[in-house]
């Protein structure tokens, strides 16, 4: 075992910290520039204002594009976590380390395909399928980028998963259906939750994607930031960067806080 001093614990501490905060500023550095008052990118701003939210919130195309992708994040979370759980219980169940192996490549493909390659290929089969610039259309493609993370969370959730307790459940008269939702749910809980943030962070951001298989109208707002940064770029942008920013860190936030209880009140 390695012996850690206290000067080299700082040292590692400051050093943590330093790459935290080179990783974190550039982020950070959008939100004073929401605020600024005037009518471009000045930082550090000259003065303040909020009439870039007033912008953002009152103007139609900007508040339809954050709906539209709430509601896509949201039902992709949905999609992708059910899907992603099936996966990793089928890939639990199989004996063969070869077929599980293959299939844990497939369902990871898209994770190490280029985005380009993706969206090309999708935009093909949805154009013949006359899913482009559909709700369902964009649904299902965000679905296939995010299965991969759901898959991963919740696989890791199960490698901490005794899996005495399910045959105590089942020698015990339990049906497989019940060991499943009294047993096996609750203890991988942290896994489903953390694969349904992915999900929903991977779809709420998703760009390359979007742009192939948008409508003028069905649009998402890292679409519309994209087409508003080769149009005319205005703090407004800096506001809808700052809206994303906020949503997504208070979706960690809680969902750290859920997992966290979880986790505590299974120690207990």
């Amino acid at each position: 075992m390695i012996r850690v001093t206290p000067l080299t614990r700082g040292i590692l501490w400051a050093f943590s910290l330093l790459v935290a905060v080179w990783l974190i500023a550039p982020t950070l550095v959008v939100i004073p520039l929401s605020f600024t008052g005037k009518a471009s990118f000045v930082f550090p701003p000259e003065s303040w204002s909020l009439r870039w939210y007033e912008s953002f919130f009152s103007n139609p195309a900007w508040t339809s594009a954050l709906g539209n992708s709430l509601l896509i994040g949201l039902l992709v979370a949905v999609l992708a976590t059910v899907l992603g759980l099936l996966a990793a219980l089928g890939l639990r169940a199989l004996t063969s380390k070869r077929a599980s192996s293959t299939l844990r490549i497939g369902l990871l493909a898209p994770m190490v395909v280029p985005g380009i390659v993706v969206a090309i290929g999708l935009y093909s089969v949805f154009l013949k399928l006359g899913l482009v610039g559909t709700l369902v259309g964009f649904v299902l493609a965000h679905t296939v980028l995010a299965l991969p993370f759901t898959v991963i969370a919740i696989t890791a959730g199960f490698a901490g998963f005794d899996d005495r307790l399910e045959l105590a459940a089942l020698s015990l008269g339990a049906s497989r259906l019940k060991t499943f939702f009294a047993v096996t749910l609750p203890n991988i809980v942290p896994g489903i939750v953390s694969g349904a943030l992915f999900a929903f962070v991977t779809s709420f951001d998703e760009v390359m994607l979007s742009l192939f298989i948008k409508s003028p109208y069905l649009n998402t707002l890292p679409v519309l930031m994209y087409a508003s940064v080769t149009r005319d770029t205005d703090p407004t942008l800096a506001a809808a960067a700052t809206v994303i920013l906020v949503l997504i860190t208070t979706l960690v936030i809680v969902a750290l806080v859920l997992t966290g209880r979880k986790n505590r009140g299974r120690r207990a």
